[in-house]
């Protein structure tokens, strides 16, 4: 057991896949990689950098010595130079030729674009792996009536699959907005001291096509399609904003699903997975509570919380840099990953384990249903050659009454057996029944879900392909 704190996003909470992503080791690595970028690139537009500096640093891209670099950041406080010395240490024919014109954002903030970028691919995995399971829960139940509620008050059924597709949309909307911003995510490049490239020009005497082509290079070797098209030292925080931004819209997804599910489980109809040996609560033995939705809407809310600290990081940018954003972001982007990470998994496992009570979903609906008939009654009485006044009034009498028995009597809802011995009521007791058909009255509800699944949902899937988001070890 440690003494020291450590953050739930890597003890309890965060996947090993994410963990790995924002790791030091991966981290640091990336830099060296970086650093092997920029050498090669200068290499081939001209700079007198040999075959054997270049070897020697792909020999130890991956042996980092941390320990090193650690004791040079304690004499120099300077994280990027701490590592710069480590590595020429095992370099000593490259070390002259590290780091040459470029400035610590470098490799700072280009890691960052290219941790984020990583991230984001894990994360758009999982959606997928949502919208999948959540696609087959919504085909499974797309003829399932159910009570419709507005302000939590009963009101039109609807079904239990028509109201998945609502989950659905939403995390749709939440992957495509990740693939637009994770597409068009740019790299940093080599842009100097100030975002004017001079040291670069300098190196090129002059030459401004071979310094644009180096930025070019970089981002190839790195995997993006692009840089930045201008700077001061750092990439503007907007990124990290849209980032967060991003992120938050995720949670909120996630948190609507959960706090549905929560609600849900009130009634009986619906339940997350609850194991067979888990406990409910330390007092109450019999109860099952919704932990896991409750997991997710409480990290949710944490990174809801989270795009407001990067607006004030982004608006707090003086003229080509300042580093107030420096320690703020170490915090925000990792553990905003992490948590959001967190969060799908959570939704993973509960979606993936939704238990459907239809008995408990039948008897909530015919509870009410007969309510919500009553002008299907009325139309189908004057059919019946009933006079439409006087049916109305004796539908209110008894609506009334049966109402009146819901609140205060046995619960029960007889109105449908008061219709039936009202001698002015021209049904019958089959008649009633078939008027309560709850298909009668979910509307298009199994039509839009279907045409949904295979207009939207089906095609995106297909098109994704299968997503292969690993194996998550986090205690759910």
């Amino acid at each position: 057991m440690s003494d020291r704190y450590q953050s739930p996003f890597g003890s309890r909470y965060g996947s090993r896949e994410m963990q790995q992503i924002f790791s030091p080791r991966n981290r640091f690595t990336t830099w060296r990689r970086l650093w092997l970028a920029l050498a090669e690139a200068q290499a081939e537009l001209g700079l007198e950098i040999s075959e054997a500096q270049l070897d020697e640093l792909h020999a130890h891209v991956d042996d980092l010595n941390l320990e090193v670099a650690e004791a040079y950041e304690r004499e120099l406080r300077h994280d990027v130079m701490a590592h710069i010395r480590a590595w020429a240490d095992q370099c000593p024919l490259a070390g002259p030729i590290l780091h040459l014109g470029a400035t610590s954002c470098y490799v700072g903030d280009n890691t960052e674009l290219i941790l984020m970028r990583d991230a984001l691919d894990l994360l758009g995995a999982k959606l997928l792996r949502i919208i999948g399971v959540l696609a087959d829960f919504a085909e499974t139940y797309s003829d399932l009536a159910c009570l419709g509620y507005t302000h939590f008050q009963a009101a039109q059924p609807t079904t239990v699959g028509k109201r998945a597709t609502l989950w659905l949309q939403d995390f749709i909307l939440d992957y495509e907005e990740l693939r637009r911003f994770r597409d068009w995510l740019p790299l940093l490049g080599s842009k100097g001291t100030t975002g004017t490239q001079a040291s670069f020009l300098e190196l090129f005497d002059g030459d401004a096509e071979r310094v644009l082509e180096l930025d070019r290079q970089i981002a190839r070797r790195m995997g993006f399609p692009r840089v930045i098209d201008v700077s001061g030292q750092t990439y503007t925080r907007k990124i990290d904003s849209r980032l967060l931004d991003l992120l938050s819209g995720i949670a909120q997804s996630a948190a609507k699903f959960s706090n549905d599910i929560r609600l849900l489980q009130h009634l009986h109809e619906v339940e997350e997975p609850f194991g067979r040996q888990q406990v409910g609560s330390s007092a109450m033995a019999y109860k099952r509570n919704p932990m896991r939705s409750e997991r997710i809407a409480g990290i949710a809310r944490y990174v809801m919380s989270l795009p407001q600290n990067a607006a004030l990081t982004v608006a707090g940018q003086w003229f080509e840099r300042t580093l107030d954003d420096s320690s703020n972001r170490r915090v925000t982007i990792p553990e905003g990953c992490l948590a959001t990470d967190a969060v799908l998994d959570l939704v993973i496992n509960v979606a993936g384990g939704l238990v459907v009570h239809e008995q408990v979903i039948r008897r909530n609906l015919d509870a009410e249903l007969p309510f919500m008939a009553t002008e299907a009654l009325l139309m189908d009485g004057v059919r019946a050659g009933g006079d439409r006044q006087l049916l109305h009034e004796r539908i209110r009498v008894h609506s009334m009454a049966a109402a009146g028995r819901v609140r205060t009597g046995d619960g029960t809802n007889d109105l449908l057996e008061r219709l039936e011995a009202d001698p002015d009521f021209p049904m019958t007791a089959t008649g009633l029944a078939a008027a309560l058909d709850p298909q009668r009255f979910v509307g298009l509800a199994p039509q839009q879900t279907r045409d949904y699944l295979a207009r939207v949902v089906r095609p995106l899937l297909d098109a994704a392909g299968p997503a292969d988001i690993g194996s998550s070890d986090i205690t759910i």
